[in-house]
């Protein structure tokens, strides 16, 4: 396993395709921000990743004041912090379409093909959304810059793919048994592709955690400690799998990560402790073992060195927000 795959596997995304359209020159659609869409597309409270596939045609896509970038067929273009963003085909100036307001009519007619725009040059898109817990999914979405662009027709897992997506769409717009399961797991697949091409597309000298995950030793040493987070790692222990020294080790980890590979395992560990306090009736003391604690004490004060709170209160706090949020029907 790699260390994407490995964060991947924990953090547990949850995934669906809502928008299959075709829109005609000139149209505009105005998204706002993820949190604004997440109780319209999911039942608890999690971050929100919008992702946008154009499977045809040309258009662009921009953030809030920020500059026009040019799609071309085969490009997912991913919003990792949920920020708000116009996409179009043709003239500037179109009035817009309000995303946010037109979102329940579009959730209500399924994935059956919709049409907007003016007539012209035709572009068509699937549009999906990935969530996951905001505390966990930090690990790396914290490290992706807010837009993310790459393409997919340049070769032929990419390609079959699109190809598996678009017959997967249309069997769930028809109704056929299992096809929305299928699109599950294809979208899913759609997000990790775009994050391996991502990574793979990293200039020499970048830093942050994808960079880390590229580079074989503290890619390495991220996959360890993410496979196997209550071990009683050690510096020495972790720099001898790895094969380098501890000074070496450390001080690669932190010019990729700003921390030391003990700093971030114990953040990791609470973060993980975290979760299971929300999601979960297990006790703190059950928690803190699980977190690869020796003591309930212990994971009680650092974890509230870390979110502020005792575990008790991060618990009874995270259970009043679920209660109170808005459930989509």
């Amino acid at each position: 396993m790699d260390a994407l795959s490995e964060v991947l596997r924990v953090v547990r995304l949850d995934s669906a395709i809502f928008f299959n359209a075709e829109f005609s020159e000139p149209w505009c659609l105005a998204s706002p921000e993820g949190s604004t869409l997440a109780p319209m597309l999911v039942r608890a409270a999690a971050h929100i990743i919008i992702f946008h596939l154009l499977c045809e045609g040309r258009a662009w896509v921009e953030l809030e004041a920020g500059r026009r970038i040019e799609l071309a067929a085969g490009d997912i273009v991913s919003f990792p912090h949920g920020d708000k963003h116009m996409i179009g085909g043709g003239s500037s100036g179109t009035p817009a379409i309000d995303g946010g307001k037109a979102l329940p009519d579009i959730l209500a007619r399924g994935l059956k093909m919709q049409q907007f725009g003016g007539g012209g040059s035709r572009a068509k898109f699937i549009c999906g959304f990935l969530a996951c817990d905001p505390l966990l999914c930090h690990a790396f979405v914290g490290g992706l810059p807010p837009l993310v662009k790459v393409n997919i027709h340049d070769d032929p897992s990419g390609q079959w793919l699109e190809n598996s997506l678009k017959f997967s769409v249309s069997e769930a717009a028809s109704r056929a048994p299992g096809a929305s399961a299928m699109l599950t797991k294809l979208s899913e697949a759609l997000f990790s592709e775009t994050l391996r091409r991502y990574i793979r597309g990293l200039p020499e000298g970048e830093t942050g955690w994808f960079a880390g995950a590229r580079d074989v030793e503290v890619g390495r040493a991220l996959t360890l400690l993410h496979n196997r987070p209550t071990h009683p790692w050690t510096v020495a222990e972790l720099a001898r799998e790895v094969g380098l020294s501890r000074t070496v080790l450390t001080e690669r980890f932190r010019y990729f990560l700003g921390e030391s590979p003990i700093a971030y395992l114990t953040r990791w560990r609470l973060q993980l402790g975290a979760r299971a306090l929300a999601t979960t009736r297990r006790s703190v003391a059950q928690i803190a073992a699980d977190a690869g604690y020796e003591s309930e004490s212990a994971f009680n004060r650092a974890f509230k060195r870390e979110h502020g709170v005792p575990p008790a209160k991060y618990r009874r706090d995270r259970s009043k927000r679920s209660a109170a949020s808005p459930n989509r029907s």
